[in-house]
């Protein structure tokens, strides 16, 4: 029978040691790793390099990407290893014994193992304390790819970084806040007494009401429609929009529109169930895109199409710069009709973060004064602000935002 590769080695600390190599190179072998290549080793103990080097990368490797590294490992410590110390039976004695071992309390030699622990075999923090630095070493900190993406302009990046921030947007947008409504539910603690569901029961017990119906408002989430300006000027910004229409398109069953020169509904399109694929619809069913302007002709088609009831009592968000070439007083009698309908106005311009930034435009001067809030939008840590800044449109004591003050209107 073959005396076996790790004869007279001490398991444990053999694992530990081959683990914190492995490590160090990059492999993720951890505790309950280890564990499972002592389990392995005391089930089979090898009896060859082959044995043991598969015993070893079944117990410790997890990741296919980290074969190359183990490969490089066992390499490097059993291509030509040192003998290792195995003590004589002759030779050793409790007053004369081999430096590398330890006497310990054995209740018999059977084993093999010399009644020491091979110290050799130890982990390196151990072996090697008095020649490297002992202080604690933590791991640098990184910012993640998202991090990392969210303050850089749209034009900045690719398809799939947009993607990306597209799907945290998407994770976001949750807790749409809700509204009460005109209709009532049955609801035990109910403050209100539902007098035709109490009189049917009362039926039953000869007109004594005595059991009690009571109904409370039901509540449904706030209505929320979308409008992006897919123009020329837009061209940087018009995919990330898109990113967060769909978003709320997914998530709070908003109504989606895209303007240039003409409206273009995309609520259908963007609830598509991959992100790419909806961006790619939407781009497609815009036949104006990249074209010019007219704000208040788009305003006012949707307020004359069928789609006007989903304005009513609804958030409106419109994501423009602002550059219109319809004439400003129009655009500002369309938004005043506008915000005589919607709940809320919320203007998304991705030039407002800008330092220094004033709405002179002729159409976005126009415009303010009918806005409950303009919010800068040019980069995606912006329009995860605007995400969580449109879940909290309700303020605490129901009233509504304080209307912005325009800035001097100049026509430009």
């Amino acid at each position: 029978m073959s005396p076996g590769v790790l004869r007279g080695v001490d398991r444990a600390a053999f694992a530990v040691a081959f683990a914190g190599r492995l490590r160090r190179a990059g492999v993720a072998a951890g505790l309950t790793d280890v564990d499972d290549f002592v389990r392995a080793l005391a089930a089979s103990p090898p009896e060859s390099m082959s044995s043991l080097y598969w015993t070893a990368r079944i117990s410790l490797v997890r990741r296919h990407t980290d074969l190359a590294a183990f490969d490089r490992v066992f390499a490097a410590i059993f291509a030509d290893p040192p003998p290792l110390p195995r003590p004589s039976r002759s030779t050793s004695t409790t007053d004369d014994h081999d430096d590398r071992y330890v006497r310990v309390p054995a209740d018999s030699d059977a084993s093999g193992s010399g009644g020491g622990l091979p110290w050799t075999t130890l982990p390196p923090a151990v072996a090697e304390t008095a020649e490297r630095d002992t202080a604690l070493r933590l791991p640098e900190r990184r910012p993640s790819a998202l991090t990392g993406l969210a303050d850089r302009p749209f034009d900045h990046l690719d398809p799939a970084q947009v993607t990306q921030l597209g799907d945290a947007l998407r994770a976001a947008v949750v807790g749409w806040p809700t509204r009460r409504t005109r209709r009532h539910a049955i609801a035990t603690g109910g403050t209100r007494v539902a007098l035709r569901q109490t009189i049917a029961r009362a039926r039953r017990t000869g007109w004594e009401p005595v059991e009690v119906v009571r109904e409370r408002p039901t509540r449904r989430p706030r209505r929320v429609v979308l409008l992006c300006d897919v123009s020329e000027s837009m061209r940087a910004q018009a995919t990330a929009y898109l990113h967060l229409m769909r978003a709320f398109a997914v998530v709070a069953d908003a109504e989606v529109f895209a303007f240039a020169t003409t409206l273009t509904r995309l609520t259908v399109v963007l609830r598509h169930t991959s992100a790419a694929e909806a961006v790619a619809q939407a781009s497609a069913a815009v036949s104006d895109r990249y074209g010019g302007t007219r704000i208040a002709t788009n305003l006012r088609a949707l307020l004359t199409s069928h789609h006007v009831e989903a304005v009513r009592g609804a958030v409106v968000v419109i994501g423009s710069d602002g550059w219109d070439s319809d004439p400003p007083d129009d655009l500002a009698a369309v938004m005043a009709r506008l915000s005589r309908r919607a709940y809320r106005i919320v203007w998304l311009n991705p030039r407002a973060g800008a330092p220094g930034f004033a709405p002179r435009v002729g159409g976005m001067a126009a415009a303010l004064p009918y806005c409950d809030r303009m919010l800068p939008a040019g980069t995606f840590q912006d329009l995860l602000v605007v995400a969580r800044q449109l879940q909290s449109v309700t303020c605490t004591d129901g009233r509504k935002w304080p209307t912005l003050t325009p800035a001097p209107r100049i026509i430009a």
